[in-house]
């Protein structure tokens, strides 16, 4: 009898707590992270430079490099400024951006990859995805899981609050893009693996009912927490499908279709699982979803974001198409374009104060 039946992919270190990044120093100091303190430090222009100054006097070892943006160039720029180094690490300091930059990077040079975050707008600070901006729009792109994750609560806390906004519409999405993966399951006979999705519904339910708000600890915690939890689960299946459904199959088509006009990625997975939610029939979990949204300050309707009800029926339409061959509510259904439009207007009406 196997003591141990799989192993999973998870970090060495995670760090959430106010004053953590004054910590930073020894988490970096593991043998099995940095041997000789040379490290390859990614930041912004923004919070990354302030933080530099603080951090700097404590890693000696480290070069810093700024990240101009969340692009595909930017990542690849820096990975080639960091190739002749002779780093043990990278460390992606900043908001998601960076972050994402910094794993595909450290990727590309075959290192490990320490994630600092400054915010928590998505599930990317712990994930095996980074998102980056390319010429066809914007690409998801396989990459080991950080080595280790530091969260200064208090950091987070500086941020704007829209940042930890768009992070609970990610993690609350989980509920929805589960219950789609499980649709498929039943339909297509796609495999579910339990371990991943019993991480990412949780990790979505913690958050969904949690009494807190924005601005509290405990609160605070249990979210970067359920964020970790989405970014395992993702790892342990080999792909998105535990973070991923109807919800961001929309948020996509939103991107795509007006993309100078798109909201935070939080603000539209949420609306998005909210109505998906609605579609497979759960009209109470649907109307849970929405009134814990709007509690933290989060649209319900595409209204909210700056949409049209018939651009956001056009978004509904189109979504199948961003993830051409995955199973969800919208492709189970089939929506019509006038039933999409009904059924937009009954989600509007069963949300509506």
């Amino acid at each position: 009898m196997p003591v141990l039946t799989r192993l999973i992919p998870s970090p060495l270190a995670v760090d959430i707590r106010p004053g953590a990044l004054d910590d930073l120093a020894d988490v970096l100091a593991d043998e099995r992270i940095s041997r000789s303190g040379r490290l390859a430090v990614a930041i912004s222009d923004g919070s990354g430079a302030r933080l530099r100054r603080r951090l700097e006097p404590s890693l000696p070892g480290a070069d810093w490099f700024e990240v101009g943006g969340g692009t595909i160039d930017d990542a690849v720029r820096l990975a080639d400024g960091m190739k002749s180094g002779r780093y043990d690490a990278v460390v992606g300091l900043g908001g998601g951006k960076v972050i994402d930059c910094a794993k595909f990077a450290a990727a590309r040079v075959g290192l490990p990859m320490v994630a600092v975050a400054t915010n928590l707008s998505h599930d990317g600070i712990c994930s095996p995805v980074s998102i980056l901006d390319n010429d066809a729009g914007r690409g998801s792109y396989g990459v080991p899981t950080p080595i280790a994750l530091v969260v200064d609560l208090a950091v987070i806390r500086e941020a704007p609050i829209r940042f930890v906004r768009s992070g609970i519409g990610d993690a609350v999405s989980n509920i929805s893009a589960v219950a789609d993966w499980e649709l498929a399951h039943r339909v297509n006979g796609e495999k579910v693996d339990g371990l991943a999705a019993a991480l990412a519904r949780q990790a979505g339910e913690a958050v969904l009912r949690h009494p807190g708000g924005c601005g509290d600890d405990g609160f605070l915690t249990v979210l970067t927490e359920g964020l970790v939890l989405s970014g395992i689960a993702m790892s342990i299946a080999g792909h998105t499908r535990p973070s991923s459904g109807a919800c961001h199959e929309i948020s996509h088509a939103l991107d795509l279709l007006y993309a100078r006009r798109a909201a935070s990625h939080g603000e539209q997975v949420g609306i998005g699982a909210a109505f998906a939610t609605f579609l497979r029939g759960d009209h109470e979990g649907s109307l849970l979803m929405a009134r814990t949204l709007r509690r933290h300050g989060l649209p319900v309707v595409a209204e909210e974001i700056g949409f049209g009800d018939d651009e956001f029926v056009r978004a509904v339409e189109f979504a199948p198409q961003t993830r051409p061959g995955r199973y969800t509510v919208l492709e189970h259904l089939d929506l019509s374009p006038e039933r999409a439009k009904e059924a937009y207007a009954e989600y509007v009406a069963s949300v509506a104060d």
